[in-house]
């Protein structure tokens, strides 16, 4: 979308506005269910409450938009700065995230006023008389950055609703009448890559965050990948055969983090009278076999790898086999899903799925591509200072928006981490 000096903009500046009325929207549409008690809720240090999030998205538009670029603008709320700060320390002291939870104030009515001032300003913004063309960026930065809480919005109530014993539900079950105990999973195939020297990364004119780039130059080697995610019946047998229990299938740190908290089962599992049930979006649920194994920690996932005798893949591999099993054309993955789902469904038969299941672990760690460069001002704090003892996801999940989806996407979280929707693809070296 990015114009060339001179170009007419007024077009894109209308297609921008669409865009942003249209994704603010979708965040306030992923409210409606919860009440304001729901959206004050802090369930862990990890999480943020949804108010917190309808704050913080506004937050950065008025911070890298308004404040700087709209002129005679006037904060909504000058103690908005530091609340509803999340990590940019050069901007100032961002408020504890550990206890975001404790912010009853503002009200929530306030919170929603904030959001549609914000909303007004930008508006006025993209119609302004000095608005410039390499302001694009940071609007569409801003959109994908709200997509992003958007995802977050979701799994954070998720475990906050987990924790209370009658289990509420964000959503309704799409209930299709069959258990999940008796599904039969796709026989999972194992396809061969060629290796050779591939083009990693993301760089011209189609969004893509910092972390993404620059493009450069892969050595693989040759390596097979399994045509679909690890299944809850697959994961059982991992755990009735005594994966939990058996040291030598965990990394060191893995094994510790299992003594420390005594994990036997995924996150949401839970056993009633002898039958599986996993906790959801739509409350609690028969764990259905053919579905993906979901809420996963690294740790986890390592571990299956080991006991399946295969390993996971790396970032690179991943994305080589993405890019090479699809079409080019399959790759506008506005149209991968029609709406957006609340839980990971059963691989279907056919080509192989590499987007929008769940957010695939990969072996690698979250590392700079060569010749990544932070931007020195303060959006520069995005990405690039956290690239320190966490590990790379691909691939989406069933509840990232799906225009937000894409090949070259690196998401990033630390091993232990299992709230996200996070799965398991197996990879292994060819035969």
């Amino acid at each position: 979308m990015a114009l060339l000096a001179g170009e007419v903009d007024t077009d894109v500046r209308e297609e921008l506005l669409a865009r942003y009325r249209r994704i603010r929207g979708e965040t306030e549409q992923l409210v409606d269910p919860l009440s304001a008690e729901d959206m004050q809720l802090q369930s862990m240090p990890d999480a943020s409450p949804t108010k917190w999030h309808l704050a913080h998205t506004s937050w950065f538009f008025e911070t890298f938009l308004l404040r700087p670029h709209l002129a005679g603008y006037r904060q909504f709320d000058p103690d908005f700065h530091q609340l509803f700060n999340s990590y940019y320390n050069s901007l100032g002291t961002p408020f504890s995230r550990p206890h975001r939870g404790l912010l009853s104030r503002p009200h929530l009515d306030t919170v929603f006023a904030y959001r549609r001032s914000v909303d007004r300003h930008m508006a006025a913004l993209l119609s302004a008389d000095e608005w410039r063309p390499e302001l694009e960026y940071l609007v569409i930065l801003g959109l994908n950055h709200e997509q992003q809480h958007q995802e977050l919005l979701l799994t954070d109530i998720k475990h906050a609703f987990s924790i209370n014993p009658t289990m509420p539900a964000y959503s309704a079950a799409d209930d299709d009448g069959e258990s999940g105990d008796e599904e039969a999973a796709n026989e999972v195939r194992w396809l061969d890559i060629a290796g050779g020297i591939y083009s990693i990364g993301s760089e011209g004119e189609h969004f893509y965050f910092d972390n993404e780039g620059p493009a450069h130059r892969q050595l693989l080697q040759d390596f097979r990948i399994a045509s679909r995610l690890v299944t809850n019946s697959e994961y059982r047998e991992f755990i009735r055969d005594g994966g939990y229990r058996e040291p030598r299938l965990w990394l060191s740190d893995g094994w510790s983090w299992l003594q420390k908290t005594r994990a036997s089962h995924p996150l949401y599992w839970r056993e009633r009278e002898g039958h599986w049930y996993q906790f959801t979006l739509a409350g609690l649920q028969p764990l259905r076999g053919a579905e993906p194994a979901c809420h996963l920690s690294f740790y986890e996932a390592d571990a299956f790898a080991t006991w399946a005798g295969k390993r996971l893949p790396t970032e690179f591999e991943w994305e080589v086999a993405a890019c090479l099993l699809r079409q080019p054309d399959q790759l506008a993955v506005a149209n991968l899903l029609e709406k957006r789902l609340f839980g990971p469904v059963a691989a279907a038969p056919g080509q192989p799925q590499f987007l929008g299941d769940l957010w695939e672990w990969t072996a690698s760690a979250y590392h700079p591509y060569p010749g990544f460069r932070a931007s020195e001002d303060a959006v520069g704090e995005y990405n690039g200072k956290f690239m320190c003892n966490q590990k790379v996801l691909r691939g989406g999940s069933c509840i990232t928006p799906a225009d937000h989806i894409r090949m070259s996407y690196r998401n990033f979280f630390y091993p232990h981490q299992a709230w996200q929707f996070t799965g398991i693809r197996l990879a292994g070296d060819a035969v």
